[in-house]
C-alpha cells in the first residue's frame, strides 16, 4: 500500500514537470516570434515601464534602439516587455454612474423629427405667402 502511495506521488511530480517546462517553452517561442517581429515604428513598453518607439532592430547582437521623445535608447530583447496599446479615452460624460456608456444616438433621433417639423412648417408658410397674388390697387 505505501509503495502504491509512492509511485503515484511520484507520476503525479514528474506530470507537474512535464507540463510546466511545456508551459515556460512555450512563452519562450512567443517571445522569440514576438521580437523577431519587432520592426521600425512599433510602440513597446520595457520591463521599466519605459514606452518608446522602435528605430532600429539587431538580431545579431539581440539589441534594439527605441525613440522615446527625441531621446535614443539601446536595450536587448529581454528587457522588452511588451507592444504598447494605448487605452480609449472615455469621458465621463460618456458614461453613467455604473461606468456603462450613455446611447446620444437616442438622443439625436428625438430632436431630428421636431427640428423636420419646424422647417416644413416654414416652407409652407414662405410658400403660401409666395403663391398670393398681389391685389391690384383701385
Amino acid at each position: 500500500m505505501e509503495y502504491l502511495f509512492l509511485i503515484i506521488l511520484l507520476v503525479f511530480m514528474i506530470g507537474m514537470m512535464f507540463f510546466q517546462t511545456r508551459k515556460a517553452k512555450q512563452q519562450q517561442e512567443e517571445r522569440k516570434n514576438f521580437w523577431s517581429n519587432l520592426a521600425p515604428g512599433t510602440e513597446i513598453v520595457t520591463i521599466g515601464g519605459l514606452i518608446g518607439k522602435v528605430v532600429e532592430v539587431d538580431e545579431q547582437y539581440e539589441e534594439i534602439v527605441l525613440d522615446s521623445e527625441g531621446t535614443l535608447l539601446r536595450f536587448t530583447f529581454r528587457a522588452i516587455s511588451r507592444e504598447y496599446v494605448r487605452p480609449a479615452y472615455v469621458s465621463d460624460d460618456d458614461v453613467d454612474e455604473n461606468g456603462n456608456p450613455i446611447d446620444h444616438s437616442a438622443d439625436q433621433q428625438e430632436a431630428q423629427p421636431q427640428q423636420i417639423e419646424t422647417t416644413v412648417e416654414e416652407t409652407v408658410t414662405e410658400t403660401d405667402a409666395d403663391n398670393q397674388a398681389p391685389t391690384p390697387k383701385q
